[in-house]
């Protein structure tokens, strides 16, 4: 459909016309883009120009004027028409009639509109007390009636922006800074706004109005591109949902990565990280010149009566070779060679980052325009530097994001091209692939001092997670990874071989103390023969803290913290030459013996509730203070009985507690009490408020176990109580056998998603299958669940490997049900 036949059907059919027009230009698979959105601006126009033309009659003094993303001819297909009508204010009654005119056809189609009606001095003055408004008379395009009144207010509103400049760009940073706390970074977010987010169109239209006031101008290469391609993911976000919406949710991504024929939704997400990367790198460069600019202008005429007139000269002080400081950043010295210096890059990263001074557009953009590959492997200074930019804490973050823009980072490093701008589909992370390596090398910056070789930690804090652009396991695939660019980098065949050790077990210490039974020897000699030596378990002990706290809030606490430790010391003992004892059964406390005594007298469960807390680690380096919290131990003796760990656990969940860790054991009693009793000694916490008395624990517990309280019922009215949101579909559960994870029990892993009841569920399955449950330990981490269970038959002893593979899988297909 020609741009001529759209405008035929609008004048000859008025507003019905026009909707069909906009509907087949929409529905156009081979128009889109810019095309479509230049297109349907213009067929915008001329029905907008059709009516002011009809309604406005022989009024004089008066305009229609495009405002902001209409003014620059972007509509998206649910984008608002942005409509200023300005008159002279010859006659308002006549206006605002026309107004009338004008508006209610478009809402009569169901177009969102933000209109206004001003004299040219009103506008002005609206924009000298509302930024927004102003912006978007920045963007001021005529489309009816009066052209020079129209001309003459966007020559005097340029010129206003241009003259309150200084007041006003900062008043626009602050307003971008405000936003930019409110909606997080686009580059990162899972279900990132479009439009408001940082690095979103809000920024690349605040670019525009900072080039407009001529004190700067935004870094222009791929500018335009990002611009573009987030205005595409917005187009097909408006025709995938049939709504006005800017924000990208993941139930909307397939579609839309559909939409706009990409691969699948991953594709689309590394798209949109790239373009809002491009911005948001522009919008540092762009405000870092305007603060410099503006400061220069307030010193100008003081300096210049001081020098007499002279024109003052920039102080340059001199950081590393071939780099200097000037004017608050660091850019290359006049003798600086690039061609010949192959190593200046990482020495002006390195410097920059130690100095907390950002690089220059200018010089990062000299050095990748003419700096020679470094040479394999790397000269020793190479590799000292970029140990020293990974050792620099967060003045690495804004460095190294520099060298990226610039197509350095790929270059000294290959791999990274696969996880650059990937996404991470896990709650858990908050952070892009190659955003969380940078993260985690900042955090281990912090633990420098724990360990013997920082090189090392930094390097493998830089490069654990480089696997993730490859299938399968990202652990084995790094492994295989690191050590070509380990050798590259320069490092020798033993540092080489720590390298890919740490990338290969980077999990290895946080899963085995949460998943794992520390009591059991085995699990302390899997972890000795993996890490191999001592000084390989200091480095790892700090990388996986380090991940941890880079992965985000869910990743890491004192609880999971206190649990690393243990093994790691449960670990050193054994590289030291001790081997760990058989676990024996511990002899019960005071307390055990007498909730067990009472559960006998009386047959049924009795229990108590304690804190938990332990103070911080001496190597932690936090200051001294009160002990963290842990959980709350909760006790438990039962008379031993079947369905006693789906009754504890659908009791806890009703109650709204997490657990964990868990252990069940049959307890010994004193001479002369018969009776068999189970003992639970399980650590939990309130998800959220604070605990319910014991007395209520123990009286619904009673009440489940004689089987008056529907635990199952329960649970269900309370999920359907609430309205299930759309979200991501959740992977189905799996559950496997764990081989040779013990020499005393089975022990069969759970991954799931969490929800209330899943303990309750899990426990139910396994006390139907005949098993006993001898301990568990719970992990959750964002949505999902890590559960572990040692499992054995009824005469205390590992199932056979059949049976459990049998009790395995009917768990699963429980779960999956």
């Amino acid at each position: 459909m020609t741009s001529t036949d759209m405008r035929k059907d609008a004048e000859d059919s008025g507003p019905s016309g026009y909707a069909a027009a906009r509907l087949r230009l929409l529905t156009e698979e081979a128009r889109s883009g810019p095309p479509r959105r230049a297109a349907l601006s213009r067929l915008t126009d001329e029905w907008l120009t059709g009516l002011f033309t009809a309604a406005a009659g022989d009024l004089r003094g008066i305009s229609l004027v495009a405002v902001g993303g209409y003014g620059r001819g972007e509509l998206s297909p649910r984008s608002d028409l942005d409509l200023l009508l300005l008159h002279d204010g010859a006659d308002s009654k006549a206006v605002a009639a026309l107004a009338d005119r004008l508006w209610y056809p478009v809402w009569d189609l169901g177009l969102a509109l933000d209109h206004s009606v001003r004299t040219p001095a009103e506008a002005r003055k609206t924009a000298a007390e509302d930024l927004k408004v102003q912006l978007g008379l920045l963007d001021a395009r005529h489309l009816a009636g009066d052209l020079g009144l129209t001309s003459a207010l966007r020559t005097t509103v340029l010129a206003d922006w241009r003259n309150q400049a200084p007041k006003r760009l900062p008043e626009l940073q602050e307003l971008c800074a405000e936003r930019a706390e409110r909606q997080g970074e686009l580059q990162y977010l899972l279900e990132p706004d479009l439009k408001e987010a940082r690095g979103g169109l809000r920024d690349a239209t605040a670019l525009r109005a900072v080039a407009a006031s001529w004190v700067a101008d935004a870094p222009r290469e791929g500018l335009d591109d990002a611009r573009r391609r987030l205005l595409d993911v917005r187009d097909a976000l408006h025709l995938a949902t049939g709504r006005a919406t800017d924000r990208l949710a993941l139930q909307e991504q397939d579609q839309v990565a559909a939409e706009l024929g990409l691969l699948d939704a991953d594709t689309l997400l590394r798209q949109v990280y790239e373009a809002a990367r491009v911005v948001s790198y522009a919008s540092d460069v762009t405000w870092r010149e305007v603060g410099r600019v503006l400061r220069s202008r307030a010193v100008r005429p003081r300096l210049r009566a001081m020098l007499g007139g002279g024109k003052p000269v920039a102080e340059r002080s001199p950081l590393a070779e071939g780099v200097v400081e000037q004017d608050g950043e660091v850019v290359l010295a006049r003798a600086a060679r690039p061609e010949r210096d192959p190593v200046l890059p990482l020495r002006a990263a390195a410097a920059a980052a130690q100095a907390g001074l950002p690089l220059s557009l200018h010089a990062v953009r000299r050095l990748a325009a003419t700096v020679r590959p470094l040479p394999t492997p790397w000269p020793a200074e190479a590799r000292e530097q970029l140990v020293t930019l990974l050792g620099s804490g967060p003045p690495t973050i804004e460095v190294w994001e520099a060298l990226e823009a610039e197509g350095l980072i790929t270059r000294l490093l290959p791999d990274w091209e696969r996880v650059r701008c990937r996404p991470q589909r896990n709650a858990v992370h908050i952070w892009t692939v190659d955003r969380h390596l940078i993260e985690t090398a900042v955090r281990a910056s912090e633990f420098t001092r724990r360990v013997s070789r920082p090189d090392l930690l930094l390097v493998a804090a830089l490069l654990h997670d480089i696997g993730k652009g490859w299938p399968g396991d990202h652990s084995v695939a790094g492994e295989i990874i690191v050590k070509d660019v380990a050798a590259r980098i320069g490092f020798d065949r033993a540092d080489v071989t720590v390298l890919s050790t740490l990338v290969r077990h980077h999990l290895l210490l946080v899963e085995t103390a949460t998943r794992r039974d520390l009591e059991d020897p085995a699990t302390v000699r899997s972890v000795a023969e993996a890490v191999g030596s001592q000084s390989t378990l200091e480095l790892l002990h700090a990388l996986t803290e380090a991940d941890a706290l880079a992965t985000g809030p869910a990743a890491w606490s004192t609880w999971r913290g206190s649990l690393v430790t243990d093994l790691v010391k449960r670990v050193a003992a054994v590289l030291a030459g001790d081997e760990p004892d058989e676990p024996a059964t511990a002899a019960a406390t005071a307390e055990q013996e007498r909730l067990a005594i009472e559960a006998v007298a009386t047959g049924s469960p009795v229990l108590a509730l304690r804190a938990q807390t332990e103070p911080p680690a001496d190597d932690t380096d936090q200051p001294p203070g009160d002990p963290e919290p842990l959980g709350v131990e909760l006790l438990i003796a039962v008379p031993d009985r079947e369905g006693v760990l789906p009754a504890v656990a659908g009791v806890l969940a009703v109650h709204r507690l997490t657990v964990r860790t868990a252990e069940l054991r049959a307890l010994d009693l004193p001479d002369g009490v018969e009776g068999s009793v189970l003992l639970l000694n399980w650590r939990v916490a309130a998800e959220y408020g604070s605990l319910p008395q014991a007395a209520r624990l123990r009286a619904d517990l009673v009440r489940a176990l004689d089987g008056t309280l529907d635990i199952a019922g329960r649970l269900a009215e309370r999920d359907a109580a609430y309205p299930r949101r759309r979200g991501v579909i959740a992977p189905p559960p799996r559950v496997t056998v764990a081989p040779a994870a013990s020499r005393h029990a089975t022990v069969i892993e759970v991954r799931a998603q969490d929800a209330p009841g899943l303990l309750f569920r899990i426990g139910t399955a396994l006390d139907d299958a005949g098993v006993r449950v001898r301990s568990m330990h719970v992990s959750t981490l964002g949505a999902n669940a890590v559960d572990a269970f040692y499992v054995t038959g009824a005469d205390g002893s590992p199932l056979p490997g059949e049976e459990a593979t049998t009790v395995a899988r009917k768990l699963e297909e429980t779960l999956r049900a």
